[in-house]
């Protein structure tokens, strides 16, 4: 008789997060890909959930995701228009539920919300199943994981190899700029999210060797890639993940040694290419964050509706900054949300940041949580200055390193490493359960 539990869940959940780095790299809306994505997903979850777990889900993190779906929704419901007066500028009042109705949207655009919100169910859907598997198929899942980036590295490699501006049109819904990604900065993104779980394998799985490839080819194409910002985090990255992982690896004094050589000859690379590059102070992500802050200041204790920020936005522009060119997006995902959620959205980060940093005194002797933690850390960073989470990619890669910090099989596993002690017999090292004799 087989004891041996099954493996499909995983599978197939790792299977739905290929997928998701394969085709989620565009950022228009109304993708097939991301439709395709959203509905592997919610199926692929409703498959793991109707088999039974001995793995709960932290009850503050089920709390969070009800209260984010509950305020997407409530801006898509019908409302009494008297509640909006004084709320927000007339132009901005919401669609009317029929002509001229009594009742009002929170939502300026339905649609748009509610294919935001099929977004975040699937997001959801998706961690909470993760959250179901068992601390060893969590950790299986890297493989799948490391499979979408090595796809995505290759392309890219390619795309340089062959030229410094290459698009391919037609293979997908949006044009690849680099990667398998529409925006080189999302492409930096995947990479240095990608190099503490780099570090980890090399350092903790003790594939020294292997591990320095894959952490140097990262770096090298976050060069090749040009994002300023993708340079100095995925810098920052790697040497927060080799002094933050390191301190109970096993790896020589020379590996260590040889990696911040490297790092060295990856910062003069990174300076060189930073000098490069002409910033304009007067239009840029400044003017960004300005025109949206306006915008917060009007519309603060509702928003505007999830999905709405371009619409919105072009109320607030000033006419000396309306060019041929439109903003689609704040470049700072944080002031996005707030505009689209007001101060409901904004209570609900915070509540998730708390719930973040309470995780982290939790996971302080888990390697693999660690190192998911610094990539959350430095992609929630990346967002200050660029949109990475509205990628699919990104997006579930994101859900998955957050069940890898908040799945609570990893605190049993160490438990039960804990019980065993190391006894040498002649030389020869044993590892026997505390409580009997040696």
């Amino acid at each position: 008789m087989n004891d041996r539990p099954s493996e499909w869940d995983k599978y197939l959940l790792g299977s739905v997060l290929f997928i998701s780095l394969l085709l989620g790299g565009g950022t228009a809306s109304g993708l097939y890909t991301d439709t395709l994505i959203e509905v592997a997903a919610i199926v692929s979850a409703a498959a793991v959930f109707t088999q039974t777990s001995g793995q709960k889900s932290p009850h503050s993190i089920l709390w969070l995701l009800i209260f984010a779906v509950a305020l997407a929704v409530l801006q898509i419901v019908p409302l009494p228009a008297a509640i909006f007066n004084g709320l927000r500028p007339e132009l901005l009042l919401g669609d009317p539920w029929v002509g001229e109705s009594r009742f009002r949207f929170i939502s300026v655009g339905i649609g748009r919300t509610i294919e935001c919100l099929l977004y975040l169910l699937a997001a959801a859907a998706f961690f909470l199943a993760v959250l179901r598997l068992r601390a060893e198929q969590v950790s299986a899942l890297l493989p799948f994981f490391f499979m979408g980036v090595i796809c995505n590295g290759l392309a890219g490699a390619i795309q340089y190899s062959l030229s410094n501006d290459i698009a391919i049109v037609g293979l997908l819904p949006f044009t690849i700029k680099v990667g398998l990604f529409a925006n080189v900065n999302h492409f930096s993104a995947l990479l240095f999210v990608s190099i503490p779980f780099a570090v980890h394998y090399g350092l903790f799985r003790g594939h020294l060797l292997s591990g320095s490839f894959g952490l140097i080819s990262l770096l090298l194409l976050l060069l090749a890639a040009g994002s300023r910002a993708g340079v100095l985090i995925g810098l920052a990255i790697t040497v927060l993940s080799i002094v933050f992982l390191s301190a109970r690896s096993r790896a020589s004094g020379f590996g260590v040694l040889a990696i911040f050589v490297g790092l060295s000859a990856y910062t003069i690379g990174a300076w060189t290419k930073i000098d490069a590059k002409e910033v304009d102070p007067a239009f840029g992500r400044g003017e960004f964050a300005r025109t949206t802050i306006e915008g917060i200041k009007e519309n603060w204790t509702t928003g505007v509706g999830f999905g709405n920020f371009q619409k919105v936005y072009q109320i607030y522009e000033r006419e000396g900054m309306i060019f041929s060119k439109y903003v689609n997006h704040a470049h700072n995902d944080y002031l996005e949300i707030a505009f689209e959620g007001g101060a409901p959205a904004i209570l609900l980060m915070l509540l998730y940041f708390i719930l973040l940093f309470v995780a982290l005194a939790k996971i302080r002797r888990d390697p693999l949580q660690k190192a998911a933690f610094l990539s959350v850390s430095f992609l929630l960073i990346h967002s200050l200055v660029d949109y990475p989470l509205r990628t699919a990619a990104l997006a579930m890669t994101f859900a998955y390193l957050n069940a890898i910090i908040f799945h609570k099989g990893f605190a049993g596993r160490l438990a039960q490493k804990n019980e065993l002690i190391e006894v040498d017999h002649n030389g020869d090292k044993l590892f026997v359960p505390i409580g009997t004799s040696s």
